[in-house]
C-alpha cells in the first residue's frame, strides 16, 4: 500500500507540473533524516523561469540526498492569490521561492509568512533595500533571492558622444534627433521621476513599516514630476499619445529611438535580435538620483506548515542561498542580493547587469503591504491622462491620492 501511495503522489506531482499547476503538498514521511529527526517531504513552488526551476531542483535534490529528506520543485504559473488560497486549504507549498516581494503583503495579511529564524542568513551580507523589501515592522518574513531595477538602454551605433549624466542632458540629446521612448504610462517605470523629486507612495516609518494612510503621490515633488512627464509627450513630442512598451521597444530595436528605459529581462532579446546596445545607470533628475522601484525575488516559508517542515524548509533555503545565486545570474540574468556576489568578478564583468545594479543602489523597494494593490490602477490612470493632456499636473496630484485612498478603503 505504501508503494502505491508513493506512486500516486509521484503521478500527481508530475501531472501538475505538466499542466503548469502546482501540486498538493506531500505529507510528512515516517523515516529519519540525516540529523536523526523524522524525514519530511517538502514542496517548493517557484515563480521563476523553467531553466531556473531546473537549477533550483538540482540544488534541492543534492540537499535532499545529503539530509535524508525529499523535495519536489514545481514551476508555479498561476496567480499569487491561488497560492494564498492553497496554503489556507493546507495544500500549498512549504516554500515559495522567487516570489516578487510586492506580493508578500497578501500572504502576510493571511498570516501565512513564517518569520525568518536567527542564523538562516547574515543580514549584513545583503543589500539594504533587499532586506527592507522582505520586512514588516522590523522583522524579516522572507529571504531575498535576487533583485532587479530598470536602467537606461542606449544604441551604441547612434549615441556617439558622452552619455547623458542628467535627465536634462538626455532630453536635449533626444530632442536633437536621437529620440527617447519608454512605457511612460507604466507606474513601475515612471516612479523614479517622482521619487527623485521627493514624492513617495507610502510614508516610511522606519524598520520596514509603511503607513498606508500617508500617500505621498500628491506633494509638490510629485506634482513637479507630473509636469516633467507631461512635457516629454505634449511639449517635446518625443512619444506618441498612445505610447506603450511594445511600441517603445520596437522603435528602439529598429533604431528609430536611441534611448529606452526597461529592465534586465530585455537584455537577452536584444542580443538575439543583434541590436547594438548597452545599458547605463539612469541619469539624475533635477540634481537628485533617479529613484527607481527595486524588485526583489524572495523566498518565504509557509507559516501554516508543521514545525518539522518549517525547520527543514529554512535549512533548504540556506543551502539554496549558498549554492544558487551565481547560477541564477547565469541562466536568468538575476542580480544577486548579496553584497559579496555583486562584487564577484563574473558579475562585475557583465557591464549591462552592473548598470542595473548601480541604478538599484539609488532605488527604493516597491511597497510590500497589501495596500499597494490599490496604487497601480489609479497611478497608471493618472499617467495616461497626463500623457494625453487631459489633466493638469496639480489636478493629477489630487486625483491620484483620492483614488488610492478610496481603493484602500474598499480593501477593508
Amino acid at each position: 500500500m505504501k508503494l502505491k501511495a508513493l506512486a500516486f503522489i509521484a503521478v500527481a506531482v508530475l501531472a501538475a507540473a505538466a499542466c503548469g499547476q502546482p501540486a498538493a503538498s506531500p505529507s510528512s514521511s515516517a523515516s529519519a533524516s540525516a540529523s536523526g529527526a523524522p524525514a519530511v517531504e517538502l514542496l517548493v513552488w517557484t515563480h521563476l523561469q523553467p531553466p531556473e526551476r531546473d537549477a533550483i531542483d538540482k540544488v534541492a535534490q543534492e540537499w535532499a540526498k545529503s539530509s535524508g529528506n525529499k523535495v519536489t520543485v514545481v514551476l508555479d504559473t498561476g496567480e499569487f492569490s491561488a497560492a494564498v488560497t492553497a496554503i489556507q486549504g493546507g495544500k500549498g507549498p512549504d516554500i515559495m521561492y522567487g516570489l516578487p516581494h510586492d506580493n508578500l503583503g497578501n500572504f502576510q495579511k493571511a498570516g501565512q509568512l513564517a518569520a525568518v529564524p536567527s542564523g538562516v542568513i547574515d543580514s549584513s551580507a545583503y543589500v539594504p533595500q533587499s532586506l527592507a523589501a522582505v520586512s514588516y515592522d522590523g522583522k524579516m518574513y522572507a529571504v531575498p533571492v535576487s533583485m532587479e531595477a530598470i536602467g537606461l538602454f542606449y544604441r551604441t551605433d547612434k549615441v556617439k558622444g558622452a552619455l547623458p549624466a542628467t535627465f536634462e542632458d538626455l532630453r536635449t540629446q533626444a530632442k536633437g534627433g536621437l529620440g527617447f521612448q519608454y512605457d511612460i504610462k507604466n507606474f513601475f517605470f515612471t516612479y523614479g521621476f517622482i521619487g527623485a523629486n521627493g514624492g513617495y507612495v507610502f510614508k516610511d516609518k522606519g524598520n520596514g513599516a509603511l503607513d498606508p494612510t500617508d500617500v505621498g503621490l500628491g506633494n509638490d515633488g510629485a506634482t513637479a514630476a507630473y509636469k516633467l512627464l507631461q512635457d516629454l509627450v505634449v511639449t517635446d513630442k518625443l512619444m506618441p499619445l498612445d505610447i506603450n512598451d511594445a511600441t517603445a521597444k520596437a522603435n528602439f530595436q529598429s533604431g528609430k529611438s536611441s534611448f529606452y528605459i526597461s529592465g534586465p529581462w530585455e537584455v537577452d532579446g536584444f542580443k538575439k535580435a543583434n541590436v547594438p546596445f548597452a545599458v547605463a545607470k539612469l541619469p539624475t533628475v533635477g540634481g537628485k538620483p533617479f529613484q527607481p522601484f527595486v524588485g526583489i525575488q524572495a523566498a518565504f516559508v509557509n507559516g501554516k506548515a508543521s514545525d518539522a517542515k518549517q525547520k527543514a524548509s529554512w535549512e533548504l533555503i540556506k543551502k539554496l542561498q549558498t549554492d544558487l545565486p551565481l547560477t541564477l545570474f547565469k541562466v536568468g540574468n538575476r542580480l544577486p542580493a548579496q553584497k559579496a556576489l555583486l562584487s564577484n568578478a563574473e558579475v562585475k564583468a557583465d557591464a549591462n547587469l552592473a548598470a542595473f545594479a548601480a541604478s538599484a543602489q539609488d532605488g527604493v523597494p516597491m511597497p510590500n503591504i497589501a495596500a499597494m494593490a490599490a496604487v497601480w490602477g489609479p497611478a497608471g490612470g493618472v499617467l495616461d491622462l497626463l500623457v494625453q493632456n487631459k489633466i493638469k499636473p496639480a489636478d493629477a496630484s489630487t486625483k491620484v491620492v483620492k483614488d488610492i485612498k478610496d481603493g484602500i478603503a474598499q480593501q477593508k
